[in-house]
């Protein structure tokens, strides 16, 4: 049996307040859910249902160009979403955009609170050791988003920013974003705003904390080139906003 990490942190020394987070980093199926397999095809698992593709890689550089830690579950959301609450319905995913997850169907209690124990809290308690490193930290987190989900309308936005909460980070953020000519920007789009219990609510809303979750359509962001360039460039603008607002 392997010897699974639920996460990953690094820039553990780096002084700054910002920290990177990347909730869907992965989609592994760790070995002691069903073997390692969702019994879903490899092309399944390839897909935005099992985890945010490029998301990492623009984590992992704008936590460096911030000068910030950075954090990231290493395991798919299919296995158990470490954005979600555990009162959530979705939290153990039965269906997603038309595809069912068979190994999460049905979910005896047991392996869902195995699922709990083993992946979603550590990576939870690791967050947190992060954001509470310092008093003023800064929450940034990362996710990307499909250009179209099935029998939906195309998605416009390169770029989404959600926000709740009275928090001016995200607003403020939006405007500065509206400013670049090249960008069609969502405010809470392509979702609204924030879930109870999902990570931002966990460790930013309920404890005070300033933050902003910032979604990247995936195939601006599909090689690890555009993954660099769009944090070297959301970078300064972050630490602009910021200034700007005072927090």
């Amino acid at each position: 049996m392997e010897d699974f990490n639920a996460f990953e942190t690094q820039g553990h020394e780096r002084p700054s307040r910002w920290l990177v987070t990347c909730d869907h980093a992965a989609n592994t199926v760790p070995h002691e859910v069903n073997s390692g397999t969702l019994e879903l095809p490899e092309s399944e698992m390839a897909r935005h249902i099992a985890f945010d593709l490029g998301a990492k890689g623009v984590a992992l550089r704008l936590a460096e160009c911030l000068d910030g830690p950075f954090v990231c579950a290493n395991f798919s959301r299919l296995v158990i979403d470490p954005n979600r609450g555990l009162d959530d319905p979705t939290l153990i995913m039965k269906l997603y955009d038309g595809t069912i997850i068979p190994a999460n169907h049905p979910m005896p209690e047991r392996e869902r609170q195995r699922r709990i124990d083993a992946y979603w809290q550590p990576y939870h308690t690791a967050y947190e050791t992060l954001a509470s490193r310092r008093d003023d930290t800064v929450i940034v987190a990362i996710h990307s988003f499909s250009p179209k989900l099935n029998g939906r309308a195309p998605r416009p936005w390169e770029i989404g920013v959600l926000h709740a909460g009275e928090c001016a980070l995200g607003p403020a953020l939006i405007k500065r974003l509206q400013q670049e000519a090249d960008l069609c920007v969502g405010d809470n789009e392509p979702y609204a705003g924030h879930l109870p219990g999902d990570a931002v609510d966990q460790h930013a809303l309920q404890k005070g904390r300033p933050n902003v979750l910032i979604e990247l359509r995936h195939d601006v962001i599909e090689t690890p080139a555009q993954q660099q360039a769009w944090a070297e460039r959301l970078a300064p603008i972050l630490a602009e906003v910021l200034a700007e607002t005072g927090l």
